[in-house]
């Protein structure tokens, strides 16, 4: 993993001499260079470490998927504030499984820093609201929830939710 600014610096120099390869008739060369640049940008836009981490959890590997994060050693620093928010977030989903304390504190930190995805956030939301209703704290998961029902635009999450609303009107 590359710090963010070797990255944008990597994606002009390579955008510099691919355009040094254009004037010199070197085309094949250009296009390469050039294309290379568009990749050290999009890395830039979304972290390589993150996205093998999300890999490893979708096979429900949680210690492969805290193993990718851990590489990740000064999130503020590396990551820009989206990533950061992913970052907490699958931090969250790891804790969740053991710690509940520290995975409130991880899904709080992921929606105050905000996710790309209006489903990922409807999920941090959700999530957290299940660990507000294990800590007895109705009001606060009630809240949470609504707001994840309007974010959950599409409706996958309904049937979790409506689970949930009962759970809750039995505390």
């Amino acid at each position: 993993m590359f710090p963010k600014i070797i990255k944008l610096i990597l994606a002009v120099a390579f955008l510099g001499y691919g355009g040094f390869q254009f004037y010199e008739n070197y085309t094949g060369n250009g296009i390469f260079l050039t294309l290379l640049s568009g990749m050290m940008v999009f890395l830039f836009f979304k972290n390589e470490i993150i996205f093998l981490a999300f890999l490893r959890l979708r096979k429900q590997d949680f210690r492969g998927t805290e193993r990718w994060l851990n590489k990740i050693k000064n999130p503020e620093g590396s990551l820009v504030k989206k990533q950061q928010g992913y970052y907490y977030y699958l931090h969250g989903i790891i804790q969740s499984q053991t710690n509940l304390t520290v995975a409130e504190k991880h899904f709080k930190k992921a929606i105050q820093l905000g996710l790309s995805m209006s489903h990922d956030l409807a999920m941090a939301k959700m999530s957290l609201a299940g660990i507000l209703m294990q800590k007895r704290r109705k009001r606060e998961a009630n809240i949470l929830l609504a707001e994840a029902k309007k974010l959950d635009k599409h409706g996958m999450m309904g049937e979790q939710l409506r689970m949930m609303q009962q759970q809750m009107k039995k505390i």
